[in-house]
């Protein structure tokens, strides 16, 4: 009996199927679309010493063009002069009359020289004056009258000019860094445009100009220019808001 109950228990264990176990790890997968960063851009820095050298020759390129413009008008006149001298043999003035615009001129002239102070080196419009006066007398020694006396008035129109400067730059108020021009430069504004009490962004507000109105500017500090209005209010305006007059 028991023997039949041994090979019973034999015949079940090798008739139970065998289940082997699969021991191989299962492996992720792998995320094959990577996030890939950019490379930071580098970033340019504003070279501010740059660009305010850039700003001051834009404005020595317009102050050069207005005195090119000046001499060439200059130049015309003084042609228009020569022939209506030749052509009337110098009857388009008296005696008198060119000594009169030439006491006229000297006037002019001195009154400048005062007003920029006796001991104060000439301006450039005081010594443009005088040498139109010197050219003047020559003229008038050799009975040119009509000569002499258009060279008076260009003289008196310079000490006018001279003026006007003096008038604008306000000593008391006198910037560091300020730099004249030669001579006034009339210009235009090339859009709307705030003129401000100082020369930079955190200065008042005096006033608004719209786009084309003539200005004549006398100095500038950096990017800022020294202006009056027709109507004759002082100022500073930006340089990017000016142009030459069309």
């Amino acid at each position: 009996m028991r023997s039949l109950v041994l090979l019973v228990g034999l015949l079940g264990v090798a008739c139970h199927p065998h289940h082997r176990t699969n021991t191989t790890p299962t492996r992720a997968a792998r995320d094959s679309a990577r996030v890939r960063v950019p490379p930071r851009q580098p970033v340019a820095a504003r070279d501010t010493a740059l660009e305010q050298r850039a700003a001051r020759l834009e404005l020595k390129v317009l102050e050069q063009g207005a005195q090119v413009d000046e001499l060439q008008s200059r130049l015309d006149d003084a042609r228009r002069e020569v022939v209506r001298a030749m052509a009337k043999l110098q009857s388009l003035a008296t005696r008198a009359e060119a000594a009169s615009g030439m006491a006229e001129a000297e006037i002019a002239l001195q009154a400048l020289r005062t007003a920029n102070g006796n001991n104060a080196p000439a301006s450039p419009e005081y010594d443009q004056g005088s040498h139109l006066m010197q050219l003047a007398t020559a003229e008038f020694d050799q009975q040119n009258y009509a000569g002499a006396l258009y060279l008076a008035t260009e003289a008196k129109n310079a000490a006018a000019a001279g003026q006007g400067r003096v008038a604008s730059d306000d000593r008391a108020a006198s910037r560091k860094g300020e730099t004249p021009f030669a001579l006034p430069l009339r210009l235009q504004t090339t859009g709307r445009a705030n003129v401000r009490e100082g020369p930079g962004a955190g200065f008042k507000v005096l006033y608004t100009l719209e786009t084309g109105v003539p200005i004549v500017a006398y100095s500038y500090v950096d990017q800022w220019v020294r202006i009056r209005d027709d109507s004759n209010r002082p100022g500073w305006i930006h340089q990017t808001l000016i142009d030459r007059r069309e």
